[in-house]
């Protein structure tokens, strides 16, 4: 991966940036990281154009993500009125009006009082020893999949590694633990894919679809439970005795399922990209096996797929690294340009597989922090262990079928992310 895309123009003072600036989808690292070193908070627009803060440096980004000053919801905003401000968002997506409460009512998107109680009861259900202990279930399917690289090739020999092995192996993992039928898993990648590439024709059609989907599976699995999380879900009661809503259960179902494998599909294909771009580092983990872990962390700050974090509201006028932030003012919070911060990381532009020291709190933002740190972190990391470890193993000459120039990288706002990587399994 090059930190700097061929022909990407500055974004300097005087502008006001905009999500779906071609610079910036080009070249997130450096046109969030001038922005950062141009100002602590900038004035900028969302995807949709509408008016939000840019928040880029590493200290700020985390003191707002604890700041119970800024909510999910906008509503939550004392004294708010008039419509949802995320409502052109679901315009633009064609997001049916009866549907949208499914993507803008998620955990993720959840405040105090509510936020604690569904944390609580889907971390009953996605609890650190439960993940871990699907290590050897997703060891044998990361084993199987690499067995069969090798008659996935295309006539010239490249394999393509998200294609036949990331997304297989997430989805796999993720619908597993849920609870998903194995039959239903190409649906789900292709209704994950459709969301994510935001195109509006695909979603109005392929989301009332997988709504439907979870609502039919949610019955079946009450009438039969098992041992799934899906299962465990239903069971799971708050303090008050209160059962998740089936809305509730549906929206967890699509965030646990679609950010789930998404995100590590895309740390596996980043990572390996990133690994077989920088042979120095590539040694010292093919010597080390034991580093992995501190590799999942840099690759996670160097090259994690999700680039911002959800957009937060003020609910109070205040001051924000010196500037005036109004009530009601929508923040976005630019985990790239913090995870690449010189004021807190030493050389930040160089891939460092040390850099993250074994037993120390997590050093960077690739997951979050505060109350919405992700979910599924635990499960991501182990996913990138697994699959990074078996696929050096497996594959010790491995190389990237393209020159690094060439490599296919989708352009999505906030989002960095391959369509494709083809790899040479063998010289």
């Amino acid at each position: 991966m090059s930190l700097t895309a061929p022909g990407a123009a500055e974004t300097g003072p005087g502008t006001c940036p905009h999500m779906m600036d071609p610079p910036l989808l080009a070249d997130p690292f450096g046109g969030y990281g001038r922005l950062r070193e141009q100002a602590p908070v900038v004035r900028g627009r969302f995807v949709d154009g509408t008016p939000v803060w840019f928040v880029t440096r590493y200290e700020d980004v985390r003191r707002v993500l604890r700041d119970p000053r800024f909510v999910n919801t906008p509503s939550h905003v004392p004294g708010q009125q008039g419509a949802d401000p995320r409502t052109s968002m679901m315009d633009l997506l064609n997001v049916p009006h009866q549907l949208r409460v499914y993507l803008l009512g998620s955990i993720l998107d959840s405040d105090p009082p509510d936020h604690p109680r569904l944390r609580r009861l889907v971390t009953r259900a996605f609890a650190a020893r439960r993940i871990l202990d699907l290590r050897p279930d997703i060891e044998r399917i990361a084993e199987e999949l690499l067995a069969g690289l090798p008659e996935r090739a295309e006539p010239d020999g490249a394999v393509d590694l998200l294609e036949h092995f990331a997304y297989p192996l997430s989805i796999r993992v993720i619908c597993e633990l849920v609870g998903i039928p194995a039959a239903d898993l190409d649906s789900w990648r292709e209704w994950g894919g459709d969301l994510v590439s935001m195109r509006p024709e695909r979603l109005e059609q392929s989301f009332p679809v997988m709504i439907r989907y979870c609502h039919e599976l949610i019955g079946e699995r009450r009438a039969a439970l098992r041992e799934d999380l899906l299962s465990a879900l239903i069971r799971a009661q708050d303090d008050d005795g209160s059962r998740l809503s089936d809305t509730e259960m549906v929206t967890m179902i699509l965030t646990l399922v679609l950010a789930g494998h998404e995100t590590s599909a895309h740390l596996i294909g980043n990572g390996t990209a990133a690994l077989l771009t920088h042979p120095e580092q590539l040694a010292l983990l093919r010597k080390d096996p034991a580093l992995l872990p501190r590799t999942v962390h840099e690759l996670m700050r160097w090259c994690g797929s999700v680039q911002v974090a959800r957009l937060r509201y003020a609910t109070e006028d205040l001051e924000l690294a010196g500037v005036p932030v109004a009530r009601g003012d929508a923040v976005q919070l630019v985990l790239v340009s913090a995870n690449f911060d010189p004021r807190h990381y030493a050389e930040p532009d160089r891939l460092d597989i040390l850099r993250h020291q074994e037993g120390q709190a997590e050093n960077h933002v690739g997951f979050g922090h505060g109350i919405h740190y992700c979910l599924g972190a635990t499960l991501a990391r182990q996913e990138g262990e697994v699959a990074f470890g078996t696929l050096l193993e497996h594959y010790p000459e491995l190389a990237l079928a393209d020159p690094e120039g060439e490599l296919d990288r989708a352009r999505l706002p906030g989002s960095w992310r391959l369509n494709s990587l083809r790899l040479r399994l063998t010289p």
